[in-house]
């Protein structure tokens, strides 16, 4: 069948999705919230699960929640990513399936069903909550959800006090908005994440008026420069794939967003090769610090 209801970005030879398909993923700008949808009000869906095992027995547990009694529900993930765990978890939502593998990913067809302890159960677990060893909200499935990443704590030390108008592109839950706002000569922080978790959570970490909100993706906003300063912990991950195109295309933006004189500050692993794209895109790179296995790099353009 065409199913014409999506979570995430399933390969299309392993389902057939309308064009027009309604998206739900957090991941996706502009998508549906399938924490939003009515109880038995979708007649299909089809899911490429997430890799964490919380998220993504929420998202299983949302779904069955979602879909009417009955409805056909198509379930992958890679094997190596949780799809071997795939069959058991949604049996243990009280939905069995009929399971296949193709292409490297296990494969769960299924009638929606479910026992209604268990899906409370698995939404609660994958809820947002306040971490105190964070002093945050978070939520399971958000980058670094739990802690304070080793690339993101390196950056925190070495900021300088940023002054003028400036953006976080991958803010995350606020960490480094955080750090940055306590200069009192910031006037603006635009925070940008691909993540709507992320800028739900924000909205609740980051309680300044000098602060806007943008649920996008960093490469394709528009009407964000001239900036003073940008702060970036670069994603290199797409699809669950390193991607070191992902960061140099953060780094062109960056450029693009800057005004002449502007910085940017950046953490990336250390086996990263942006050095050739920021000597592209700015007059002045410098590297501050290098250590366990990052680097930090201002750029000034």
């Amino acid at each position: 069948m065409t199913f014409t209801n999506l979570f995430g970005a399933p390969p299309s030879e392993l389902a057939a999705t309308a064009a027009e398909a309604r998206q739900f993923s957090p991941l996706c700008p502009g998508a549906e919230a399938l924490e939003a949808a009515l109880p038995a009000s979708l007649q299909n869906l089809t899911v490429l699960a997430p890799p964490g095992a919380i998220e993504r027995r929420r998202t299983l547990a949302l779904a069955l929640r979602a879909l009417a009694p009955g409805a056909p529900l198509l379930v992958m993930a890679p094997k190596d990513k949780g799809g071997g765990r795939l069959a058991r978890e949604l049996a243990e939502l009280g939905c069995p399936c009929i399971e296949t593998a193709k292409r490297h990913h296990r494969i769960c067809s299924a009638s929606a069903t479910g026992d209604a302890a268990a899906i409370d159960a698995a939404l609660e677990a994958g809820a947002p909550l306040f971490l105190q060893s964070l002093g945050l909200w978070t939520q399971p499935g958000v980058f670094a959800w739990d802690r304070i990443d080793p690339g993101s704590a390196l950056l925190l030390r070495h900021l300088p006090e940023f002054s003028g108008r400036g953006a976080d592109f991958g803010c995350g839950i606020g960490i480094l908005a955080h750090k940055i706002l306590r200069s009192p000569k910031v006037t603006h922080l635009a925070l940008v994440d691909i993540d709507r978790r992320a800028i739900e959570l924000c909205r609740r970490n980051v309680d300044d008026s000098r602060v806007t909100l943008s649920w996008a993706d960093a490469r394709a906003l528009a009407g964000l420069g001239p900036l003073d300063f940008i702060a970036m912990n670069p994603p290199f991950h797409e699809g669950g794939a390193e991607s070191r195109a992902l960061g140099l295309d953060f780094i062109d933006k960056a450029a693009a967003a800057l005004r002449k004189g502007g910085t940017c500050w950046l953490v990336a692993n250390r086996h990263l090769p942006y050095e050739a794209t920021l000597a592209r895109n700015f007059r002045e790179v410098r590297v501050v610090a290098e250590e366990i296995g990052y680097k930090i790099i201002e750029a000034r353009k």
